[in-house]
């Protein structure tokens, strides 16, 4: 079956698969994540390094002002959303979980900020639970791979859900994210790498 060819090929590719941005707590996981939007784990990482030195937990966060905090990540792009974001995201945070992050889905997409997406990559990488997060390069390969004919994140999570059996869920998402990170690029995918090619959709998909 095509899932278990996937599941096997990304398996050899990337057996132990991790998150790759850099944090110590799951609060700081949280804004790690949303500050990746549209934005590579290296970039983040780099500014995190420093923001997380002195503003760390969402006490310290919200000494910031949003101008302060639009400095000092900057360089992740769309700076002022996502300060907006994290200070109001924060601030939920301590008034209705006592600034723990809430091990639920529907509780963390009540945060200011998070989307579905967001909610998903932390409860698989905190909380070790069962969750596919469709970032772009989970899109892209979900769509080469002939899994979903789709835009929509949602309607691709959907897709892969009922794909996959549910013991897969969290690992997949890693291995896909880095598939498409590394080998199936959104420019000039390594195909020579890639051992999907006869499944492999047509070029047209290699623009998504």
């Amino acid at each position: 079956m095509k899932q278990n060819n996937i599941i096997q090929n990304l398996q050899k590719l990337f057996p132990s698969p991790k998150c790759e941005l850099e944090y110590e707590s799951n609060y700081q996981l949280l804004v790690a994540v949303i500050l990746s939007a549209q934005c590579t784990d290296k970039r983040v990482n780099i500014v995190t390094r420093e923001l997380f030195k002195d503003y760390g937990t969402p006490e310290a966060m919200l000494t910031l002002t949003q101008s302060q905090l639009e400095e000092k990540i900057h360089s992740c792009g769309f700076y002022r959303n996502k300060a907006k974001n994290i200070l109001s995201m924060t601030k939920d945070l301590i008034d209705k979980f006592d600034g723990q992050v809430p091990n639920d889905l529907a509780k963390m997409q009540t945060l200011a900020g998070v989307g579905r997406k967001t909610a998903n990559v932390v409860l698989a990488e905190a909380f070790k639970g069962d969750a596919i997060a469709v970032d772009t390069h989970v899109l892209r390969v979900s769509n080469r791979l002939g899994l979903v004919t789709t835009d929509n994140p949602e309607v691709c999570e959907r897709a892969l859900m009922q794909t996959f059996d549910r013991k897969h869920w969290s690992k997949l998402h890693l291995q896909m994210v880095h598939f498409g990170r590394y080998i199936c690029k959104s420019q000039r995918p390594e195909c020579a790498k890639c051992p999907f090619k006869k499944i492999c959709t047509t070029d047209k998909q290699h623009k998504i």
